[in-house]
């Protein structure tokens, strides 16, 4: 029988995940982006591949979600906005972070918690880039005969330009309201 388990994490608690994100960040500042989205795909597949709890499991997706996100050419998030994202991944590929990933039964659960984290820091990206793959699918070419290639990438760059206003007026209003 499942047991719902609910933690509340204070200021300091945050305060710590967030510190390690930061530390994490500046990793990233070293690292090449290329090694951390190939280890990040490789984490996912190697995640997929195993039997892994299902408080991790629940929030795989969202980390797909991340790293195609800053993997999308036709996304493309600035340096800024594709800085947190890494900087998660980059967390997430340390197998020595808070909590030692090889701990039986909770050696992930620091990595549930900082995607859940990152997921709810990056809400507007996320929602952004989902409505942008949706868009994308709308346009394939089994959806649309009759569109021509430049008019679909026109349609594309245009849908993805409004995405990332609203995207940036949206963390610009959680800015201020902060």
């Amino acid at each position: 029988m499942p047991h719902k388990l609910i933690i509340e994490l204070s200021d300091r608690d945050l305060r710590q995940f967030r510190g390690e994100l930061r530390k994490s960040r500046a990793s990233v500042g070293i690292a090449d982006d290329t090694e951390i989205l190939a280890a990040a795909a490789e984490l996912i597949a190697s995640m997929r591949a195993s039997r892994l709890p299902d408080f991790v499991a629940a929030r795989l997706t969202k980390l797909e979600m991340m790293l195609a996100m800053v993997a999308d050419s036709e996304w493309s998030l600035s340096n800024r906005e594709r800085s947190p994202v890494l900087a998660a991944l980059a967390y997430l590929c340390d197998p020595e972070d808070i909590i030692h990933d090889a701990v039986p039964g909770v050696g992930l659960l620091d990595d549930a918690v900082m995607i859940e984290l990152v997921s709810i820091e990056l809400r507007h990206e996320i929602e952004a880039y989902a409505d942008f793959l949706r868009f994308r699918e709308s346009l394939s070419p089994s959806r649309t005969k009759r569109s021509t290639e430049t008019a679909t990438k026109s349609r594309l760059e245009n849908r993805r330009k409004q995405l990332m206003a609203r995207m940036r007026r949206r963390k610009a209003a959680d800015a201020t309201r902060r």
